[in-house]
């Protein structure tokens, strides 16, 4: 991107030195890393409702004692991450803690499992926006790949701005969205208290009474619990970004955790006690509640605006608005955790070492750029369908959580046995292991759940993508490993080479020849030839004329080339060269010169590019470009 676009649309780059000022106070960090697990309210319910519905009418009897176990779990994962914010301030979140105590390999499982889970998270969340959208606007419905492609492409703009900017710009949207739910649930009870409680549109719909019982029963509602712990995705982001938080950081990430913690719990339980009261249906084939197949459904939040506020009331509208921007926006918590993760990856050679690297905005754009690219990818391969995406998430999530909770317990134990800690510190690590330890065993038992209830239906993909995802990351540390022992410095010095024997390569006699030919003098070769490819012989005669009409000193030596390429003969011809040392080099000069607009490279010829790039693999050959600047 020339440069002058660059700075119109991301902005003016910004010294390191003012890192400290994009730094976010707990107000923005918590739109920042926390919409994720604030905006799943808007889906978690109906994914328990959805997974219920098969098993008949009695099966929806579950609905609360889910989403009890749901919040004990989030409750529990909350209080452990508190903990991992404190351990690991440098931010890295499973990674970190799984490198630290549990080896590499546990490490990179950790890795991959999240930026598996980043990736769904911005296809899952922007999808689920799009389709709420279209419960109000059913318009939406017909371009859904088209408009989830552009809302991922505008928050990846968004993000390539700049930490602060997007966390700015997201505020009023998250807090938005915390103050419609909270005016729905208000409205709803005081409805109830008035003795006018609310009902669902979909209360009517005929259910079965009870299809499913026994082991099966029990399979779906394990199924649902599953599907309904997509409420803790995201909770993870908070710890990975613990280094974008002012100082201090510890403290203030875990703050923004025990907020987005009670926010989250508060609203979702809120929304399925609505759902459960005023009846709310939902189904994945709307046949099974009575629907013509392929028929529209508003989502579960939809439905409840409906029955509170009326279909066509403007606080369905704001409702609905603000539910869609939450859902976009909660991908923003994956543009902040991937890029972040594989910065950390890169720095340590798991992956490409640039993406370690900050860009113009002190953000890490080229992890951006990536995790763009395959979310766009992803929501056209599924035609932008959150209920076939779905099925791929939360897996990631699991994984990771189990791992850092089991790495945390080793951690505090391996604390617990250094010398000289005192009694008191002994019983309160040995309490923070006690919990971890609760924690790595339910999420463990939530991983089974949830492999075994979702494998079917997709997470066999994910179940792959993350082993070969470490084998890749194992590949690319193998290489900067093989790498780094290839150029250590020798203990004895630098030595010499013998001879320096010298080729000018000659197109024609002009002023980028003559400076390339002057340099190379200059620099006292052994020996100095000049090299022309001779593709056409009346060209090739009227050099050698010129030539000897300057009275050139240096030789020249034409190279016949019957096909007219220009590469292969150069490359012979130094081939043939029988240095008398292994320490002779060769040394080539190439003569270029360089226009000083981008465009009007394109109307010269750039043989000499192909040539340098094939010179560079050439064992004992050093090759120096002589530039001319042309107006």
């Amino acid at each position: 991107m020339p440069s002058i676009v660059k700075r119109h649309l991301l902005g003016r780059a910004m010294s390191s030195r003012a890192l400290d000022e994009t730094l976010l106070p707990k107000r923005l960090a918590l739109p920042v890393f926390c919409s994720d697990p604030l905006s799943s309210v808007a889906y978690a319910t109906q994914e328990i409702l959805l997974v219920l519905v098969v098993a008949g009418a009695s099966a929806l009897a579950f609905t609360g004692w889910i989403a009890a176990a749901v919040v004990l779990l989030m409750i529990i994962v909350v209080a452990s991450y508190r903990q991992t914010v404190y351990a690991y301030p440098s931010g890295g979140g499973a990674y970190a803690v799984s490198r630290d105590n549990l080896g590499t390999t546990a490490a990179l499982v950790a890795a991959s499992a999240l930026l598996v889970d980043y990736v769904m998270t911005v296809a899952v969340s922007v999808t689920s926006g799009v389709s709420n959208i279209a419960s109000a606007f059913p318009l939406v419905a017909r371009h859904s790949v088209l408009v989830s492609i552009v809302v991922v492409v505008v928050l990846a703009f968004i993000n390539l701005r700049g930490v602060r900017e997007s966390g700015t710009l997201f505020a009023i949207p998250t807090y938005g969205f915390v103050a419609a739910v909270a005016f729905l649930l208000v409205s709803a009870v005081i409805a109830a208290v008035a003795g006018h409680p609310v009902e669902a549109p979909s209360a009517h719909l005929p259910v079965d009474a009870s299809p499913l019982a026994g082991l099966a029963l029990l399979f779906v509602v394990l199924r649902a619990f599953a599907s309904g712990c997509t409420a803790l995705t995201g909770v993870e982001a908070v710890s990975n970004g613990v280094p974008f938080f002012r100082r201090p950081k510890s403290r203030n990430a875990s703050a923004t955790l025990v907020l987005m913690a009670a926010l989250a719990i508060g609203m979702f339980v809120g929304v399925t006690w609505l759902a459960m009261s005023s009846g709310v249906k939902y189904a994945e084939d709307p046949s099974t509640l009575g629907l013509p197949p392929g028929a529209e459904q508003p989502t579960v939040i939809a439905q409840l605006g409906i029955a509170v506020f009326g279909s066509h009331g403007i606080g369905f509208y704001v409702l609905q608005a603000f539910t869609a921007a939450i859902l976009i926006l909660a991908a923003n918590t994956a543009f902040n955790g991937f890029p972040v993760l594989a910065s950390i990856l890169g720095g340590d050679g798991f992956l490409p070492r640039q993406l370690g690297r900050r860009g113009d905005r002190l953000v890490f754009s080229n992890g951006i750029i990536i995790l763009t690219t395959i979310a766009v990818l992803l929501i056209y391969w599924y035609d932008a369908s959150p209920t076939r995406l779905i099925q791929l998430y939360i897996v990631g999530v699991f994984v990771s959580f189990t791992l850092s909770q089991a790495g945390m317990v080793v951690h505090w134990t391996r604390l617990l046995r250094r010398p000289g800690d005192t009694v008191t510190g002994g019983r309160s690590m040995g309490r923070k292991r006690a919990l971890n330890a609760l924690g790595a065993a339910m999420t463990s038992v939530v991983l089974v759940v949830v492999m075994v209830s979702k494998f079917t239906h997709g997470a066999w993909m994910v179940v792959i993508a993350i082993p070969v995802l470490v084998l890749v990351m194992l590949g690319i540390r193998r290489h900067y490993d093989n790498i780094d022992m290839q150029l250590v410095a020798p203990d004895g010095g630098v030595v010499l080479p013998s001879r320096i024997h010298a080729i000018v390569l000659v197109a024609r006699v002009n002023a980028p020849m003559m400076r390339a030919l002057a340099f190379a003098r200059a620099s006292r070769p052994s020996s100095l030839v000049c090299l022309h490819v001779s593709t056409d012989p009346a060209e090739s005669a009227h050099l050698a004329d010129e030539w000897a009409r300057r009275q050139l000193s240096a030789p020249l030596v034409l190279v016949d080339s019957p096909y007219r390429d220009i590469t292969r003969p150069v490359l012979e011809y130094i081939a043939g060269l029988t240095p008398e040392s292994p320490r002779d080099i060769v040394s080539v000069y190439v003569p270029e010169h360089v226009t000083t607009h981008w465009w009007q490279a394109a109307l010269h010829n750039q043989s000499s590019l192909r040539l340098k790039t094939r010179l560079l693999f050439q064992p004992r050959v050093m090759v120096t470009s002589v530039p001319t600047l042309v107006e």
